[in-house]
């Protein structure tokens, strides 16, 4: 019998390969197709961990089976790659089963005239463990075509992001940020301090044998050390914290230590950030939170009603569009939708399908949101942009563009923002901006403007 946490594991990858789901979604529908909560954990590993290092082993794949990866079925890449990773990252499980489940996955797969490669390619693999024919680290790092080989193949990049990553940070920060993004994120709590504090919900979660500590930078955060806070059974009340990034929780910092009292959320969903304004805005004040797709209102409808968040008002809204307000807001927030390039660490499947060519198109979404968010801005009222991307067509060229285009703005060092904020958050722009090398976060960016 094919161990169930592999099967459902190969599922997932096979969804998100062929386009038909993003990871998070592929590992969620795996997750409840078994009963054991060791199994579900194991499929997540594995799906998350081939689409961390995926790209070296399809390398390894073409260099062992001596085909290039067109040659081979869809089915036969992600059970050798699943394969792989069981192999060369988790020990728990004998080479020797691992070999014996991809063979019969392939027959199941109804590629049974492949179960020789399978066979002779994980063999192989299993025997040269200790050395892979990978690009090594250079030593002369003024030789560029070695750096990018050791980048993009043995850390698992694509290559025109590690180009730019490379031209712009320097070996020694991209080499550090992808090894950032290659290594698991911990889970991170913001404790909902419309109900408790910090340190209450530290000394809660302890009593329940649940260890963290107090984030880098986030006044709010808790990282989970031991113990699983979601599991069932354990007496925790629901409003007691949001699962959220660190550096996300960051971006509510943004909008001022008593923004209000009434605030516009414009790509609210999934609410982690507008639950944090819900507190930041106090009892007497409002947060209207939007979003456009069903399904991503119905889930801001969700973290709104588990974080009890009464000040919180839903609306349906497109912030491409004109937005159907007739009010103004002392404080309007877009958390642009964007590449997604500075959450790799969580979200790996996220850099093998954006490309370089996206880039142009997002850039110009993220204008006109900021533009028509600008319109409901009340005179001397903030307008704040951010997004979870590590790119200047995303960031810091949208905020130029649109301080170019739309009259009656200045832009805001975030630095006065929020007594909270870190001034190391803070560059030479006055740009709010988390990395990886840096601050050891996903890379966030940042700007706060003022309507005069």
């Amino acid at each position: 019998m094919i161990a169930p946490a592999r099967v459902a594991a190969y599922q997932a990858l096979l969804a998100v390969s062929n386009g038909r789901s993003d990871l998070p979604s592929a590992i969620e529908h795996a997750r409840a197709t078994l009963r054991d909560e060791r199994d579900q954990a194991l499929a997540a590993d594995i799906a998350t961990g081939v689409q961390r290092w995926r790209g070296a082993f399809d390398h390894l794949i073409v260099q062992f089976s001596k085909r290039s990866l067109d040659r081979l079925d869809p089915e036969i890449v992600e059970i050798l790659r699943l394969s792989l990773y069981q192999l060369l990252h988790l020990t728990r499980v004998p080479a020797a089963a691992i070999v014996d489940d991809a063979v019969k996955m392939a027959g199941k797969a109804g590629k049974r005239s492949a179960a020789g490669l399978v066979n002779a390619v994980l063999r192989t693999a299993s025997r040269r463990r200790g050395s892979l024919p990978l690009p090594p680290r250079p030593t002369d790092t003024t030789d560029r075509e070695a750096l990018l080989d050791y980048l993009s193949i043995t850390l698992s990049h694509p290559r025109w992001l590690v180009e730019r990553w490379l031209a712009r940070f320097g070996f020694e920060s991209t080499e550090k940020w992808l090894r950032f993004n290659n290594t698991p994120a911990p889970l991170t709590l913001r404790a909902n301090t419309l109900v408790i504090t910090a340190a209450d919900l530290a000394a809660r979660l302890a009593e329940r044998d649940i260890a963290t500590r107090s984030g880098h930078f986030g006044p709010c955060a808790l990282l989970v050390e031991s113990g699983n806070p979601l599991k069932s059974g354990l007496d925790i009340q629901p409003d007691w914290f949001v699962v959220q990034d660190e550096a996300s929780q960051l971006v509510t910092l943004l909008a001022g230590p008593k923004p209000g009292p009434m605030l516009l959320d414009t790509c609210a969903s999934p609410g982690g950030k507008a639950t944090a304004f819900a507190a930041a805005v106090g009892a007497q004040g409002r947060v209207i939170a939007c979003d456009v797709r069903a399904r991503r209102m119905s889930l801001l409808r969700r973290t709104v009603a588990r974080a009890a968040a009464a000040n919180v008002w839903l609306v349906r809204a497109d912030v491409l569009q004109a937005l159907p307000f007739h009010v103004f807001f002392g404080d309007v927030v877009v958390d642009a939708p964007c590449s997604g390039l500075g959450t790799l660490r969580r979200d790996p499947d996220i850099r093998w399908r954006r490309l370089e060519s996206d880039l142009p198109s997002l850039s110009a979404a993220q204008q006109r949101m900021l533009a028509n968010a600008g319109d409901r801005v009340a005179h001397g009222g903030r307008l704040v942009y951010a997004t979870c991307s590590s790119e200047p067509e995303e960031n810091e060229q949208v905020a130029d563009q649109f301080l170019a285009r739309v009259s009656g703005f200045r832009a805001v060092d975030v630095r006065s923002v929020h007594p909270d904020l870190s001034p190391d958050l803070v560059d030479a722009r006055g740009h709010f901006r988390t990395t990886p090398d840096l601050h050891g976060l996903e890379a966030f960016f940042g700007a706060v403007f003022e309507r005069l």
